[in-house]
């Protein structure tokens, strides 16, 4: 793995490459809220490696080891635009093939590969796994799991920091997740744990307040509609942070297939139950996309692959 910078809005970001074979095709992972490369990036970057793709992983500006002068401050903007900036970089490495670009999202960033595939041509495949496509569906999954009293509070603080942001004062902080009943972007029941099981050293549990109002106003899946290339869906069958039905709603618009994990939003990261089966089925599916890819990285007809198989639809 090696690490590299580029530049994004006058921002140094910095980036991380995964060499694959000379002339393979490059996927570009995105992280979801306040992530981090070395909060869970790597292993499946190391996988693409592995099955002979370059891999690219990448910190938002403002997060980890990028730079930014507002820290830990979600833009949707400005985070799209760092995507687009990845891309470009990644396009430029040693050994890549440039025509064939591939992204690669989770929960947030699982979104934002939608909207930045389809503002560029040179896109081949797309993965998003267990990905937030609508702010708003997302707030009503929240209601079902918070009291409307935590609903306020949280609400009554992203108010204030964009108050304060907007009269330069600098945002206000809350912790990115937090355990159930205490003040957090993410507080359902395990989040905090399973957050802080992956989070690396660059990683911090702190996040602006009013990122709840900046979440709001997500829609990537408006544009699913407009994918031109092949699309790979992962959904957690029982996410209770990134709205199910919102995701298998995009994915039949953009014509996705899909694959199904019986787990909650964080399952698919390294450690859980199903990341070595969600890695599997993401290397197949990019290895058809790609057949110049080595024959002896193509997963086997194993019988516990065709029974994995058997829980893929089709949008």
């Amino acid at each position: 793995m090696t690490p590299f910078t580029f530049t994004s809005g006058g921002v140094t970001c910095a980036a991380s490459h995964v060499a694959g074979r000379d002339g393979a095709p490059v996927v570009v992972l995105a992280h979801g809220l306040a992530g981090t490369q070395d909060a869970g990036m790597w292993p499946f970057a190391e996988a693409f490696g592995a099955a002979g793709l370059h891999a690219v992983t990448f910190d938002y500006r403002g997060f980890g080891a990028s730079g930014g002068a507002e820290r830990q401050v979600v833009s949707l903007a400005a985070q799209i635009a760092d995507l687009h900036a990845a891309v470009d970089a990644a396009k430029r490495l040693p050994g890549v093939d440039p025509e064939r670009m591939v992204l690669w999202g989770i929960s947030l960033g699982g979104g934002h590969v939608v909207s930045v595939a389809t503002e560029r041509s040179d896109i081949a495949a797309v993965v998003s796994v267990v990905p937030l496509v609508d702010g708003l569906a997302a707030a009503r999954l929240a209601a079902k799991h918070h009291t409307p009293g935590q609903l306020l509070a949280s609400t009554g603080r992203g108010i204030a920091s964009a108050v304060r942001r907007r009269a330069g004062r600098g945002p206000s902080m809350i912790p990115v997740v937090a355990r159930p009943g205490e003040i957090g972007a993410l507080t359902v029941s395990g989040a905090y744990e399973d957050y802080l099981a992956v989070a690396g050293p660059t990683w911090r549990n702190e996040i602006a307040a009013d990122v709840v109002m900046e979440l709001g106003t997500r829609a990537p899946a408006k544009a699913a509609a407009d994918l031109e290339v092949p699309w790979l869906v992962q959904v957690a069958d029982f996410d209770r942070s990134a709205p199910l039905q919102a995701a298998m709603k995009a994915a039949f618009a953009g014509r996705a297939e899909v694959r199904h994990y019986p787990g909650d939003h964080f399952d698919l990261f390294a450690g859980k139950p199903f990341h070595e089966p969600a890695v599997r089925h993401a290397v197949h599916f990019l290895v058809r996309q790609f057949p110049d890819l080595t024959p002896e990285n193509t997963p086997e007809n194993t019988p516990e692959n065709i029974e994995e198989q058997a829980c893929t639809t089709s949008s």
